[in-house]
């Protein structure tokens, strides 16, 4: 779907009436093209005093392929435009008290207005609940305050991550940072995630990391449009065997799908009673087991709660919920699920912020983020992970059928002022299913381009 305030803000008379009138400006990202460089420029890397992080990050970001820096680069001669950092890592697990927080100050205020267009901007620091004092807990969760803000203030399509890491887990964040960094997380923006909780798995490191799920066998549920599509495409590219699952109505989309991956199909309604044992006994029998569940199909009956019927309250938390929940015990039970084994489900802003008209579908989505609650300590003993998406305002047609005016809030409500595509929440799926992600379990990551609803 074409964004035409986009295209317009781009033009002569656009860019003219944006910065007179104090008009959105969205900046065109910059998405993962294959053989390209992660950064559009170098990264500056900086510490706190006793970060315990530091010391890898360097070897990691060097082996990503991005080009490392330990000092701000020198001014440009007057009249000469200031050179553009790809990105700023800091290092903040060194801060133990709210005094020196002032680290954060000192790094960031003389070299932020110079990352450059879709750059990022990396905090990592250790789980507040896991920090050595009063004095560091405090510390270390003011920082989620100074990252969303920092999201707020960037331009350019720049985003800001927070990442926090268990101690012990220091060699656990290649997989993470090299999605960070990288043009696969363009549409996440001011988002905390946590390494090493609820996690007993060993991480392994993929032999080809432009193809980590070489081998992997992958289900993708509601798989024959939209962000289903996008996912199976993704996984696949990445070396993943695809099974695309939808309703038998949607057969000959589904083909398409699968058939454009490589994969294969499975016509199935995964809210009936059968299809647990049905799924066992497929991916038993083809596969000898499954590595990777993606819970994405879901569907929205909207009206509000006094003119709901309860065939519209059902369906959608059966299909977008419970159908979920008796899969994953049925895989779970049957030892299905392989180790280092990945579940992901797809929540969404709904089930965080609420919408109107969606009592039932908000339900249903918070639902999907208490499954990662609930399943990611038993998961782990298995040396697997659970974890999901919460996107935004994606471009589908779906959202292409919202009126004008409600689509136009919700592709400009964000910090990025524009939606995000079915590739964005594709691509945050790939990483957690990455063999090397073990140690991301039990996460929430919204991509939403740190819309203004919701935490």
């Amino acid at each position: 779907m074409t964004d035409r305030y986009q295209q317009f803000a781009k033009s002569g008379v656009g860019k003219l009436l944006v910065s007179r009138l104090g008009l959105p400006n969205p900046t065109p990202l910059r998405r993962y093209k294959p053989g390209k460089p992660p950064l559009d420029g170098p990264a500056l890397l900086g510490a706190a005093p006793g970060g315990r992080l530091v010391d890898g990050l360097g070897v990691t970001l060097k082996s990503a392929g991005v080009d490392v820096l330990t000092e701000p680069l020198p001014a440009a001669p007057e009249g000469k435009p200031s050179p553009k950092y790809g990105a700023l890592v800091f290092d903040a697990t060194g801060i133990s008290s709210p005094e020196q927080l002032r680290e954060l100050y000192d790094f960031f205020n003389p070299v932020i207005r110079n990352v450059g267009a879709s750059g990022r901007v990396v905090v990592l620091g250790t789980p507040p609940e896991s920090a050595a004092g009063t004095g560091a807990l405090i510390a270390q969760r003011a920082l989620e305050g100074f990252t969303r803000s920092v999201g707020k203030e960037l331009k350019r399509g720049a985003t800001v991550q927070l990442v926090y890491v268990e101690p012990g887990h220091e060699s656990d964040v290649e997989s993470t940072l090299r999605f960070l960094l990288s043009g696969k997380s363009a549409y996440v923006d001011a988002q905390v995630i946590r390494i090493g909780q609820n996690t007993a798995g060993k991480v392994v490191e993929p032999k080809n990391w432009e193809r980590p799920l070489e081998g992997k066998v992958a289900l993708v549920t509601g798989a024959s449009r939209g962000i289903g599509a996008a996912i199976a495409e993704v996984l696949g590219r990445d070396g993943a065997h695809v099974v695309c699952l939808d309703i038998p109505a949607q057969g000959s989309d589904l083909s398409k799908v699968a058939n454009k991956v490589g994969g294969s199909t499975l016509q199935l309604d995964i809210t009936a009673a059968d299809a647990p044992a049905k799924l066992i006994e497929y991916f038993t029998e083809r596969h000898g087991g499954l590595d990777i569940v993606v819970h994405n199909a879901g569907i929205t009956r909207d009206k509000k709660l006094a003119n709901m019927k309860d065939s519209g309250w059902d369906s959608v938390l059966s299909v977008n919920l419970a159908s979920q929940l008796k899969v994953n015990d049925a895989l779970i039970e049957a030892k299905t699920l392989r180790a280092n084994g990945r579940i992901i489900g797809v929540s969404s802003i709904a089930g965080i912020a609420g919408n109107v008209g969606q009592t039932n579908y908000g339900t249903s989505k918070a639902g999907v983020i208490g499954m990662v609650n609930a399943y990611a300590p038993i998961l782990a003993k298995q040396g697997a992970t659970i974890n999901a998406v919460a996107p935004g305002f994606i471009e589908t047609k779906m959202t292409a059928a919202v009126p004008l005016a409600t689509r136009e809030v919700g592709r400009r409500l964000n910090s990025l002022s524009q939606g995000g595509l079915p590739i964005d929440v594709a691509e945050t799926i790939a990483w957690y299913a990455n063999p090397a992600s073990t140690a991301v379990n039990g996460n929430v990551v919204r991509v939403c381009g740190q819309m203004m609803l919701g935490a």
